[in-house]
């Protein structure tokens, strides 16, 4: 081993320390790092429009790899430095924690901070182009890996008024593992930043693609939230909305909250996406938690108990904005925001501010307020439900219904629960099942609508207490595919509209409360025979067109309908519906969760039409289950 001398401590010089390390920077070398050289760019360029001096930037992604970014701004200054002998702007891309954001009367508000974004960029392309209108004159200087190629150099004249910087660079193959730029993932980006900055207008085009679209956003962050809200059912059309100036940090808020129970945070500080949150984000949330609560209790909505953060956030959208002259960020890559003095300034304006609006608009403070009891209600009836589950061993006898007809296999992969219509359909399914396999749970004719229903008084229904016992999971935020009991719920309901009805009513359940169980595939329909042939061996039919096609030509056929389970046998229900060599069953979808609204919407009412094309739509047959 060589020994550890003074000359063992090497000093990287100029931009070598980026190039050895530059997830310390950029924060990988795949597609985020890549992505993250055009953010770093533009962030300059934004910066001139915070301050005033840029209204358009302009994004071209190259038919030969590179990315241009251009704006109208002032130009980075190509006078000597005073203490480097070089023009300016070749310090800017060359030297680490150089920029004008160290001087406060150069920029007031900013998101490059730390003056090595751009050097960075510069650092990790193989050729980068710089290029500047300013004084009437077009400047350009081409550097490769951080070193400068050529000096900085007049190439041409413009009008006193035509100002602004243009930077072109192509990602080093040597450190990057990804070298094509998407197009969605900085089209995500510049949405944002239009959005941020009201009145600026971006430009993005892909020339391999032939793609090209314009951000622009007058509305600012009330476009904002409406734009993520605008394939949801928002509670109130106007969004809430306030700005104000605290210590020379001015605060931006836009809230809509929607029907549905996800949240969505956007934290922004100087335009950068803080995505892991930070003191602004923190400051949010209890000043929300906080006003609900006193606005529920005032209003004698809550009696009992308060309501917790996760309740009052259920279905929130939020974008919070804040400009500040030096925010602490938790690494480069600004995904955090560290200011301590934040946190108290954020909590103490959206305190005052939505009490306010709470007081001035009482319809839209109750519909917020009645959404997050509605949370706690159900998160409450989750935990019920929970409790009703727990017991020494998730096969045990001891704790489950008594309508349950367990199956003696205690492992999850080979064993079916049928979830059977009326208790004749059910003393029947009993008799002719595997009992190794097959359990089965009898239910009473149509389960409560949990899409009407109050999740507490939900899952206090006996018979959708029994389901959820049986099947072992749990639901809602309790929810735990791992305690699942059985590989596949077969859901077996007569062959006529009253099964179709309590087919869909069960789908509604397995949907708002199980929906991993579909999405994983655990969720079937059973498909029993509409019409028994007698011919020299029983032959059964399962659609009318299927008869139809059965009885051509045929003369004195012994046809048989079935009204209903309970009417078949032991021996036609194994032979038709549960035996696994023969039955037919389908397994139900979710095709995209983008959906979700539409789906949720059909589930609402009691139409059964409806509900039909909901299984049509969701059921696809899958093979045979041999």
């Amino acid at each position: 081993m060589a020994e550890y001398k003074a000359d063992s401590i090497k000093v990287l010089e100029g931009l070598e320390g980026v190039r050895k390390r530059p997830a310390m920077y950029i924060g990988s070398t795949g597609k985020e790092g890549l992505h993250h050289l055009v953010y770093e760019v533009l962030d300059n360029s934004v910066d001139e429009a915070m301050a005033g001096f840029c209204k358009k930037i302009t994004v071209v992604l190259e038919s030969d790899g590179s990315a241009t970014i251009e704006d109208d701004g002032r130009g980075i200054p190509v006078d000597i430095h005073p203490k480097f002998k070089i023009p300016a702007a070749q310090v800017a891309l060359t030297k680490l924690h150089a920029g004008g954001k160290f001087d406060k009367g150069s920029y007031a508000i900013s998101g490059g901070l730390h003056g090595v974004g751009v050097s960075c960029v510069n650092a990790l392309s193989e050729k980068l182009l710089l290029a500047i209108k300013r004084d009437g004159k077009i400047y350009q200087q081409e550097y490769s890996r951080g070193n400068p190629k050529t000096k900085l150099k007049v190439i041409g004249k413009t009008s006193k008024n035509d100002t602004g910087t243009k930077i072109q660079f192509w990602p080093d193959e040597e450190i990057f593992s990804v070298l094509n730029f998407d197009y969605k993932t900085l089209e995500t980006r510049f949405r944002e930043v239009a959005f941020l900055n009201a009145g600026l207008k971006i430009s993005l085009e892909d020339k391999n693609k032939k793609k090209k679209d314009e951000f622009f956003a007058s509305g600012g962050l009330v476009e904002f939230v409406k734009w993520v809200n605008k394939s949801k059912d928002v509670l109130y059309q106007k969004p809430i909305y306030f700005k104000n100036e605290v210590k020379g940090i001015i605060i931006e808020v836009a809230i809509q909250y929607n029907s549905s129970y996800q949240e969505n945070i956007f934290g922004f500080v100087n335009t950068i996406n803080t995505v892991e949150g930070g003191t602004h984000v923190s400051g949010f949330k209890t000043a929300l938690t906080r006003v609900i609560n006193d606005y529920v209790k005032k209003k004698g909505m809550l009696k009992n108990g308060s309501l917790s953060g996760d309740d009052v956030r259920e279905g929130l959208s939020v974008i919070l904005s804040l400009k500040i002259p030096n925010p602490q960020f938790e690494g480069q890559t600004k995904t955090k925001l560290g200011n301590s003095d934040v946190k108290g300034y954020v909590d103490s304006l959206v305190s005052s501010a939505l009490s306010e609006y709470f007081e001035e608009n009482p319809a839209v403070a109750k519909k917020i307020a009645s959404k997050a009891i509605d949370s706690a209600k159900a998160r409450l009836a989750a935990k019920k439900a929970k409790d009703l589950v727990r017991r020494k061993n998730a096969f045990s006898i001891g704790g489950l219904p008594g309508k349950l007809a367990d199956c003696s296999s205690k492992k999850t992969e080979e064993s079916e629960l049928y979830l059977v219509e009326g208790e004749s359909a059910g003393g029947s399914a009993k008799m002719a099942r595997n009992k190794e396999h097959q359990a089965i749970l009898s239910l009473k004719g149509k389960i409560l609508n949990v899409e009407k229903a109050n999740p507490s008084k939900a899952l206090s229904s006996e018979e959708i207490a029994n389901m959820i016992t049986a099947i072992g999971t749990g639901v809602g935020a309790e929810f735990d595919i791992k305690k699942l009991r059985y590989n596949k719920i077969i859901i077996m309901t007569d062959a006529d509209v009253d099964g179709e009805h309590i087919k869909t009513l069960l789908l509604t359940f397995f949907f708002r409360f199980m929906k991993d169980l579909i999405e994983e595939g655990h969720v079937y329909v059973a498909m029993p025979p509409l019409y028994r042939i007698r011919k020299k061996k029983d032959h059964y039919v399962y659609s009318d067109e299927e008869l139809k096609k059965e009885s051509a030509g045929a003369s004195n056929l012994n046809v048989t309908r079935f009204k209903g389970l309970g009417e078949m046998s032991s021996d036609q229900l194994w032979d038709t519906t549960m035996n696994p060599k023969t039955r037919k069953i389908k397994r139900i979808y979710i095709e995209d969760a983008v959906e979700a609204d539409r789906v949720f919407s059909m589930l609402m009412g009691d139409n059964v039409s409806a509900r039909k094309e909901f299984i049509q739509e969701n059921a696809h047959q899958a093979e045979l289950d041999v």
